[in-house]
């Protein structure tokens, strides 16, 4: 599998951004180890050109035929070690997957009898029952896996699948005997830290949290935050910066997580409201008994560290242990380590990551691309914030979700 073609740029004018990304496209495509016929192609938007969303993707299929197309709008977009943030510009990879092995699918063209492994999705965030259709579609996959987000926008929130949609969910299917067979590697980083242990939810209704290991709900956040009353008047400050980490019964069962750090099958959710008569939580998602429970806190230094923790198990589980000597030459040295290269078998790459973990949250614009960058190497990529993140199941919040598309192993001589 050859390198993809990846691209980006901001304009006022879409069509000039349009121009600049495809001028660098074309470039690429005259390289020896970059797709030269492509058949899959994402597109990412910020709102500013979700207006024109239509005649961007009709000058899309013009000037590539043949390619399909998938992609949503967000308010911020990414691109290879690159976010843009309140600003016009678009984002956009190209792949040469063979046509067989994927099936771009919408309400418009469902995907039928197609024999998915799994599937990335976008979809609109003001669908309703959205939950139970991701959860639907992945059991609609061998793997039951899926990745993706929802489009975030101040304006229309739309995503692309050969088309231009709102509402509902679309995006492209893959064919394999399992999730790793597809050629893909996919992983879930976490931007929350548990500030105490987690607990069995004992008694609940709807999304009100009522008793934790047979405790009152709300006396258990009590004392995780030591705090005596709900009334002091360090209290509010400290429960507005709380969040709930949920993991599913089925899900924690035989889970091991990091200690002190959330697993993959984490959901964070926002702490919503409390009932002091009742001694419960509320919390903005439904929950059961059975579910495990964790209250905890945004953390930048524990999602730096989570971020760099999936790239190396992506390199790790992607580099070959050996390599004759001259590669093993080409690869030495922190420029070339970044480099694209093909005994790191990643043609491309897509980042889902949160809309509340752009901007400065890391930091500095681009930091948490630029950590990527750093940690995984410069592989194509493109992505965008979303108002919630995909990954096998569930919807996320406060999460990032890197897939890499991998090339065969070579053969051994």
């Amino acid at each position: 599998m050859k390198l993809f073609l990846h691209a980006h740029a901001t304009h006022p004018d879409w069509h000039f951004a349009l121009a600049l990304a495809a001028s660098q496209i074309e470039a690429q495509r005259q390289l020896p180890d970059h797709v030269h016929e492509p058949t899959l192609g994402w597109v990412y938007l910020t709102d500013h050109y979700a207006a024109h969303a239509e005649a961007l993707l009709a000058a899309l299929q013009a000037r590539w035929p043949g390619v399909a197309w998938v992609g949503a709008v967000g308010v911020g977009i990414a691109g290879n070690g690159v976010e843009y943030f309140n600003e016009p510009a678009l984002s956009l990879m190209l792949s040469d997957l063979p046509a067989h092995q994927f099936k771009v699918f919408s309400g418009a063209a469902p995907l039928g009898s197609f024999n998915a492994a799994s599937a990335q999705v976008h979809a609109d965030p003001q669908t309703a029952d959205l939950s139970e259709l991701v959860h639907e579609m992945s059991q609609r996959t061998r793997s039951g896996y899926l990745f993706g987000g929802l489009a975030s926008s101040r304006t229309r929130t739309l995503h692309i699948a050969n088309g231009v949609f709102q509402g509902g969910l679309s995006g492209v299917a893959f064919l394999g005997d399992s999730h790793q067979d597809t050629g893909m590697l996919s992983r879930v980083t976490q931007g929350s830290q548990p500030i105490a242990k987690a607990r069995t939810i004992t008694e609940a209704e709807h999304n009100l949290v009522l008793s934790l290991d047979g405790e009152p709900a709300l006396d258990c956040l009590l004392r995780d935050l030591k705090i005596d009353d709900v009334n002091h008047r360090d209290a509010m400050p400290r429960l507005r910066q709380t969040l709930v980490g949920l993991v599913d019964a089925a899900d924690h069962v035989g889970a091991v997580a990091r200690p002190g750090q959330f697993g993959s099958d984490t959901r964070v959710r926002h702490l919503i409201g409390l009932d002091p008569a009742r001694r419960g939580v509320a919390i903005a998602d439904h929950v059961e008994v059975g579910m495990s429970l964790s209250f905890c806190t945004r953390d930048l230094d524990a999602a730096r560290r989570d971020l760099v923790r999936i790239c190396t198990e992506i390199r790790d589980a992607l580099e070959p242990e050996s390599l004759p000597l001259e590669t093993a030459l080409a690869l030495q040295g922190s420029d070339a380590d970044r480099a694209p290269h093909p005994a790191k078998r990643m043609a491309g790459a897509v980042y889902v990551s949160c809309v509340g973990r752009g901007g400065p949250h890391f930091g500095t614009p681009s930091a948490e691309l630029a950590l990527i960058r750093h940690a995984l190497g410069d592989v194509p990529l493109v992505g965008f914030f979303a108002a919630g993140e995909i990954a096998r199941h569930h919807v996320y919040g406060y999460t990032g979700v890197l897939t890499v598309f991998t090339a065969p192993a070579a053969a051994a001589p």
